[in-house]
């Protein structure tokens, strides 16, 4: 993540147009006519050796002839002249540039080299800021800069448009101006060559003026900065974003099930809903959406009152609501006794509200207003048709000043042509979502609630499962990469099963036998029925060629199917190495689930985890759901209620319920085995029987990256950073308990708030620098779920008689650039005064160099002499406030 000079970009005093030309309708001809002629009151400088002046504004040979250095450099010249202009902006200390020009990667080859020369200049002035190439330029409404080749300027606003297509970005902006819909920041990316989507939304999103946020992705490049700068401001900025490219007309084959059915878009939805994002499936949503983004209205349920003047637009409302899992609202009692005053006898008596043909514009009004405020209500849909006794502009006037007294969402939908055209202009002023149909505006209310839910169920509390494997993770590692050969990708189904026993996950283990008379003799000192498996490094999918055959009941049998497999895998599959065949006990498949787990490593967004219905039926109903490890138990309890395979694990139609809890845990477990084998291309355990009791892998298997060259960066190859393990480490005894330093987690939240109960109302405000009302969920979920990439809280804890108790905690938050990180201590009172501030700092201060952090800041107060003392022991530098505060600084670089 880095915002380093990007206000060179988009609040730039000075502006050099390089390449301007003559033609009023070339890019830098647009563009010069945009920057001068938007109102914009900074200094423009065009830049051509061609030519002496245009529009009027004299030209300047070159980047050094200029009066002043200019904050940011367009430049709109020949894509094979960009690099060279780099290196003189690089010359003239000029650190922001947008490149429009087009040329590049998109082009092939040629232009492709082209951007590594521009990346190599990047690479050796870190302070050089790119955005594109290949790009429309931005808009900053607010600055009335328009330094783009799209005509228009749009309202001032409260969204921030981030686009990889200039084309949408000109769709958007003229829909944008006709609809006087604002915005804070209109931003074309193009080829990404520096400022991504990662960089821009932790700007934007730092930025007060935004409140929202609206992405059309193409493609993402660094998965792990998208999501971490997408999960900072999700919460506070609702982002919403539509992805084109859902289905690729071609796609590599797959080694296993998981390849097959871990599609790209699925993980790019896995990825979003991590993030906390919510995404829009079709283009026209963009529109839809934003005008509820742009009003700033956001619903905090999905139970929509629908109140219309005819019936039949309001079942179509219905339908739609239903059909996209929203809610009718239920309509309290003391609301229908004020719908029964106030509206005719012959109302709907239900909701939809139908207040009739003949309602006027009070009518209307009184019953959005009646039924908005009922505490059932998380927001009202009014549609209006015209009919005989309708007066569309009086009643949209009525419905603004019922709007105006309400924080919950009212919406619009004003069915019809000219005679609506008003009332809809009247709404667009007012900042009234106003909709053409009914389904537009239950789809865009239905996006916003979905990303209300996603963010609740990201940061509801798990339940803590704790997790004991039999021997320590890095020696499973070492041993089982020892043990194979740097030629072998696929993993046998023994060592596969193994590996998976070693983490904790139940396995129906084979034993291998290498010919007829080896099965016999094994058989023999094994209980019947037995499965066989045909053993080669050769075929993965063992079922499609006669490699699977079950209930062998008795030695006769067990000769017959050894003969008759080996007959059939030897015709269906004749190139393969077969080294035999392996045998394991049947188990009863009827008395469980059949479930697939498996894992592959997307080229993007790395390792990522699948979970669905099992069995060789897996492709064909493709029920399934990817999620991102790390995972802990509520997550991976969202992955898998969705799916239909759940229901008969939790006991459809009667069946008893299977052990769901156990499943949870071993898909942790997996995730665990995920994260720390880097090697792993892809894994599959299909079947994994579910039952009452047990979770049994029955058949596994692995395949290695043949390339098994590891980034020196740990678990660079997950999008998200794993909990930080080894910043855990035990400082000795306090008060006769053994006092364990370790990160917080999600799962810390009771304790955490048990701690915060604890403190006395002056350590709180010393903490927290105000009287800060900790006792909530949502509270607590902004300092136990911790982005580790950004934050970790450091949290000291003591097992007592009644259990484990956090007795202190330090935050060490980093800034973008992660330059600097701000810290801050809490110390429960009864354990105040027992150095347990210093070894905490001490241990934050370790983490904050490995970090490679510059600086590291607090805050105190002069009466906190306890942390006062701490800091002049590690040799902060102090700073007196007038108000008794204390700013305390250290440098670590």
């Amino acid at each position: 993540m880095s915002i380093a000079n990007l206000n060179l970009i988009f609040k730039p005093k000075r502006i050099a147009l390089i390449g301007v030309s003559t033609n009023p309708n070339s890019v830098s001809g647009k563009t010069l006519s945009n920057l001068v002629g938007a109102g914009y009151t900074g200094v423009v400088y065009p830049v051509s050796a061609d030519h002496e002046a245009v529009l009027g504004i004299a030209c300047y040979a070159g980047l050094s002839s200029l009066p002043q250095k200019p904050d940011l450099a367009i430049i709109c010249t020949a894509a094979n002249e960009v690099p060279s202009i780099i290196k003189e902006c690089v010359a003239n200390k000029i650190y922001g540039v947008i490149i429009m020009s087009a040329g590049f990667k998109e082009i092939g080859k040629e232009g492709i080299q082209l951007e590594e020369e521009i990346k190599l200049a990047k690479q050796a002035h870190p302070k050089l800021r790119i955005l594109g190439p290949n790009c429309l330029g931005i808009i900053v409404p607010g600055l009335k800069l328009n330094a783009s080749f799209a005509s228009g300027l749009p309202k001032t606003g409260n969204v921030a448009f981030i686009s990889q297509s200039g084309a949408l970005c000109t769709s958007v902006l003229d829909w944008a101006i006709q609809e006087k819909i604002g915005f804070s920041y209109f931003i074309s990316v193009g080829n990404s060559l520096d400022v991504d989507f990662g960089d821009l939304i932790d700007f934007v999103g730092e930025d007060d003026n935004t409140k929202s946020i609206i992405l059309y992705v193409e493609s993402i490049e660094d998965a792990r900065k998208f999501i971490s700068a997408g999960r900072a401001f999700a919460r506070s900025k609702p982002i919403l974003v539509y992805k084109a490219g859902r289905f690729p007309e071609s796609a590599e084959v797959a080694a296993s099930h998981t390849g097959a059915l871990a599609s790209e878009d699925a993980i790019y939805d896995a990825a979003f809903q991590r993030a906390g994002i919510s995404r829009v499936y079709h283009i026209s949503e963009i529109f839809d959406c934003a005008e509820l983004l742009g009003r700033n209205k956001i619903p905090n349920g999905d139970r929509l009152g629908i109140v219309t003047n005819a019936g039949g637009p309001g079942v179509m409302a219905s339908d739609k609501l239903i059909a996209t899992s929203g809610h009718l609202a239920t309509l309290s009692d003391e609301t229908m006794e004020l719908l029964n005053m106030h509206l005719p006898a012959y109302w709907s008596h239900r909701n939809p509200v139908d207040v009739l043909g003949d309602a006027r514009a009070k009518r209307f009004a009184k019953a959005v207003d009646i039924t908005i405020n009922d505490k059932g209500v998380d927001a009202v849909l009014a549609i209006l048709t015209p009919q005989g006794m309708t007066n569309p502009t009086a009643t949209a006037r009525e419905l603004i000043k019922v709007a105006e007294k309400q924080k919950k969402p009212i919406f619009a939908a004003w069915l019809g042509g000219s005679s609506m055209k008003d009332g809809i202009e009247l709404f667009s002023n007012a900042g009234i979502p106003a909709y053409r149909t009914p389904e537009q505006a239950i789809q865009a209310f239905m996006t916003l609630v979905s990303y209300s839910k996603n963010l609740e169920q990201l940061y509801e509390t798990p339940r803590d499962i704790p997790l004991n494997f039999k021997i320590n993770r890095a020696t499973i590692r070492k041993e089982f990469l020892e043990h194979t050969p740097s030629d072998h990708s696929l993993i046998s189904e023994e060592r596969s099963k193994k590996l998976l026993e070693s983490y904790g996950i139940a396995t129906s283990l084979p034993r291998m036998a290498a010919s007829e008379q080896e099965a016999l003799a094994l058989a023999a000192v094994m209980n019947y029925p037995l499965v066989m498996k045909i053993a080669s490094p050769d075929i993965t999918h063992k079922s499609d060629v006669g490699g699977v055959i079950l209930n062998i009941e008795n030695e006769q049998d067990l000769k017959h199917s050894w003969k008759k497999m080996m007959q059939e895998v030897r015709e269906k599959a004749p190139n393969s190495i077969i080294e035999g065949a392996t045998l394991q006990p049947m188990i009863n498949l009827a008395d469980g689930v059949e479930v697939l787990l498996g894992s592959k490593k997307d080229p993007v967004f790395g390792a990522v985890l699948l979970a669905g219905m099992g069995g060789t039926q897996a492709e064909l109903f493709n029920d399934r759901v990817i999620g991102l490890p790390p995972l802990n138990e509520r997550l991976v309890r969202a992955m898998i209620e969705p799916l239909k395979v759940y229901q008969l694990l939790d006991g459809y139609r009667g069946a008893a319920r299977k052990n769901i809890n156990k499943l949870i845990e071993s898909i942790i477990r997996l995730s665990y085995l995920i994260a720390d084998f880097p090697e792993i291309k892809e894994l599959d355990i299909n079947p994994l029987l579910v039952t009452e009791t047990e979770v049994i892998a029955l058949d596994a298997r692995i395949i290695l990256e043949s390339d098994r060259t590891i980034s020196p960066k740990p678990y660079a190859h997950l999008a998200l950073e794993p909990y930080p393990e080894k910043y855990s480490k035990e400082v000795g005894k306090v008060k006769g308990s053994l006092v364990k330093l370790r990160p917080i987690k999600p799962e810390d939240e009771p304790l955490w708030l048990k701690l915060l109960a604890s403190c006395s109302k002056e350590s709180i405000y010393s903490r927290f620098r105000y009287m800060f009302h900790w006792d909530s969920h949502d509270i607590a979920t902004r300092y136990c779920y911790i982005d580790y990439s950004r934050e970790i809280a450091i949290v000291a804890e003591v097992e007592t008689e009644s259990g484990k108790e956090l007795i202190g905690v330090g935050r060490l938050v980093a800034d973008p650039d992660h330059d600097m990180a701000e810290y801050a201590i809490l110390i429960a009172d009864k354990w105040q005064h027992q150095d347990l501030g210093n070894f905490i700092t001490e241990f934050c201060l370790e983490i904050a160099k490995d970090w490679e952090l510059k600086k590291f800041v607090a805050q105190t107060t002069t009466d906190n002499s306890a942390m006062l003392s701490v800091f002049k022991k590690h040799e902060f530098i102090s700073h007196y406030g007038s108000d008794s505060s204390v700013e305390v600084e250290k440098q670590l670089v």
